[in-house]
């Protein structure tokens, strides 16, 4: 049983952490309204809040603060060394609406 609140969307939106600028913009996964799976070569650990900058299909960007939920470990030839899922702490109401519509299905 997937115990999800919101369904998860291959959406067209990158992401960085901000205040770290040689981390370059990486494809987020499994976009949803509760939050994301990032690609990452330095694992946070879980319960860390960072802040996300995420670049959506329309050039423009929003920032959100995340909380990270699980890290897994990546296999040799991944497209990073770690594979992290974060919710949303606080992202404002007004790019939520954003993220929604980049949400839609088509």
């Amino acid at each position: 049983m997937d115990r999800r609140k919101f369904q998860r969307v291959d959406a067209p939106v990158f992401c960085r952490p901000i205040g770290q600028p040689l981390f370059g913009r990486r494809k987020a996964v499994d976009v949803s309204l509760g939050g994301l799976r990032i690609y990452a070569d330095d694992p946070p650990k879980a319960g860390d809040r960072m802040e996300l900058e995420l670049f959506l299909p329309d050039q423009t960007e929003l920032v959100c603060t995340v909380e990270v939920v699980w890290v897994d470990d990546l296999p040799e030839g991944s497209p990073a060394r770690h594979d992290v899922g974060v919710k949303f702490v606080f992202i404002h109401p007004t790019d939520r609406e954003r993220l929604q519509t980049v949400l839609k299905p088509e």
